[in-house]
């Protein structure tokens, strides 16, 4: 049977939901979703294994790392540890060195969290309340009082009719990010690190406005006394304490209110991490720049003088995707996009001078392993492997001929699948299948790369394929009308783009419709427009398209002195 013609995809229909089920704790249920791995944290030890499979969620904190909430498969949440200040959030200050449950927040579908060194926690939910609870000497909870929080109470003020979507914590002081991208602040202020204009503490949460005021922030962090903005275009703001050069201002005086950081102006940032005093920053093409202190050589740049301005770190030319700090550490890391992740400055107490590769597969296992204390950066969410759950059996009998019922042949290459499976998963294949009983089927239009990174989604809904590749697989998921893959292959396209590339990808993304993928290298074309301007592709470009993107850069302010 030759295949190479599309057949019209009906609506797709949501996977019913698994129903919930209540249990009590440390009781042996299974589950057949991935699980957490914790076992790096000596925090975890005494849970028993019927427990650790059931955890979703977690995160370690403390000055010994000797505190941890985690969340279960149920969404109840628990807490075990020193409980310094209440912050376990139990409703007392008694340790204990078995979970116990934090019934307020049960339920509430967290989806980060962060923490002070008082210490001080806040965790947002999907419902964009967040709640806080632990030390709270400078208000850093937000709720008008200097009294420890002992159990989770919701922070309102000013906030009541805004959804928080990130939250980061300093030494004491708190910043919160909303879904319309402002940024309020609250807590300890000697430094001016709640950008409020002075060095009075601010009891409850304010809008950071000054030179934010208009302006969409996308990503926050804080170090010690310091904190940081990313805006939507690339800019990066920061404001508080500079004493080591942290804000990268190319000074070492504290700034009261945010000021951008104007050495940055030919990059467009994506991601920004803050360690103790220093800061990391991720840009859209995927390098690394760090400022700040570097005694333990926490810059990466080989040596240990501290940097007032941005410095590029020599990453060997590999595409970086995440760079990892902690306030409490002065350990930074970062992962490429094949996977591999790197560290440097203290690790362990030595100083590493210079980003080391390492066997780690996360950035978590450095701050697990290696950072004094050893905290988690972020909420961890990593997947275990204690068996294998329905989703991984099917990934692992892709292209196994030993049970499979049909092959399709691409470039005179063989893929092995399952019928069932294809009808199942994709309504072209339904149609197509159920009127043939053919063993096998050829593949013309698209090439085997494309084709069975495509089939390989429909067994595993991930994409395995580079970004350069992906373009063929967006032709491919437009003509099946395959919405979910589209999407997918427009964040894997989106990972691969660069300056000498940014003009084909947006051809691409308006030849296939794919409006956020046009957008985002729209915007990427604005940000670099000397470079992408002196490309080949963009002499090449189709007359109609260059017309087009002039008129709309012109109208997004790309021209202007």
């Amino acid at each position: 049977l030759v295949l190479n013609q599309p057949i019209a995809r009906q609506g797709e229909k949501p996977a019913p939901s698994a129903g919930r089920t209540q249990r009590r704790a440390n009781s042996p249920v299974e589950w057949p979703c991935s699980m957490l791995d914790v076992g790096k944290w000596p925090v975890f030890a005494l849970l028993p294994p019927e427990e650790l499979r059931l955890i979703r969620q977690a995160c370690v904190y403390g000055s010994a790392a000797n505190e941890a909430l985690y969340v279960t498969v149920n969404d109840e949440v628990f807490a075990l540890g020193t409980n310094c200040s209440g912050c376990l959030g139990l409703g007392d200050v008694q340790s204990t060195i078995e979970p116990r449950r934090i019934d307020i927040l049960c339920g509430k579908k967290i989806v980060s969290l962060s923490y002070g060194t008082g210490p001080h926690l806040l965790s947002p939910h999907t419902d964009g309340e967040v709640f806080a609870w632990g030390h709270n000497g400078y208000s850093q909870l937000g709720n008008g009082t200097t009294n420890h929080g002992l159990i989770p109470a919701l922070v309102s003020t000013n906030l009541l009719n805004k959804k928080v979507m990130e939250v980061a914590c300093g030494s004491h002081h708190t910043i919160a990010l909303t879904t319309d991208g402002e940024v309020f602040a609250w807590g300890y202020n000697n430094s001016g690190q709640v950008g409020s204009g002075s060095t009075a503490n601010q009891p409850t949460p304010r809008r950071v406005s000054s030179c934010l005021q208009n302006k969409v922030v996308v990503n926050i962090g804080c170090g010690q006394l310091c904190s940081m903005a990313v805006l939507d275009n690339g800019e990066i703001y920061g404001w508080g304490y500079n004493c080591n050069g942290q804000l990268g201002l190319g000074n070492n005086g504290n700034q009261q209110t945010p000021c951008r950081i104007a050495a940055l102006q030919g990059a467009s940032i994506i991601q920004v991490a803050c360690g103790y005093a220093h800061t990391l920053a991720l840009t859209d093409e995927g390098m690394v720049y760090s400022w700040g202190a570097n005694s333990y050589g926490q810059l990466g740049t080989g040596n240990k003088s501290n940097q007032a301005l941005p410095t590029l770190i020599n990453t060997e030319k590999e595409r970086m995707v995440e760079v990892a700090a902690c306030h409490t550490s002065h350990t930074s890391a970062a992962r490429t996009q094949s996977g591999q992740v790197m560290m440097w400055g203290q690790c362990r107490s030595q100083a590493v001078a210079s980003p080391h590769l390492t066997h780690f597969s996360s950035t978590d296992d450095v701050f697990a392993c290696f950072a004094t204390p050893a905290v988690t950066w972020h909420l961890l969410t990593v997947d275990g492997d204690d068996y294998l759950t329905v989703a991984q059996s099917l990934k692992r009998e892709f292209d196994s001929p030993e049970i499979s019922d049909l092959k399709f042949m691409v470039d005179g290459k063989s893929i092995h699948v399952h019928k069932a499976l294809l009808k199942i998963r994709c309504e072209h294949f339904r149609a197509l299948l159920n009127d043939s009983d053919e063993a096998a089927i050829e593949i013309h239009q698209f090439s085997y790369l494309v084709y069975r990174a495509f089939l390989e989604y429909l067994y595993t809904d991930a994409i395995n394929l580079p970004p350069e590749d992906a373009i063929g697989l967006l032709d491919l998921a437009t003509y099946y009308r395959e919405a979910r893959l589209k999407r997918l292959c427009q964040e894997t396209i989106k990972r691969g783009i660069a300056e000498d590339n940014a003009v084909k990808l947006l051809s691409a993304a308006v030849k296939y419709e794919a409006r956020d993928l046009e957008e985002f290298c729209f915007k990427f074309c604005v940000n670099h427009l000397t470079a992408v301007t002196q490309t080949q592709a963009f002499t090449d470009m189709d007359h109609e398209l260059l017309k087009n993107f002039i008129s709309k850069a012109s109208r997004y302010g790309a021209f202007k002195n």
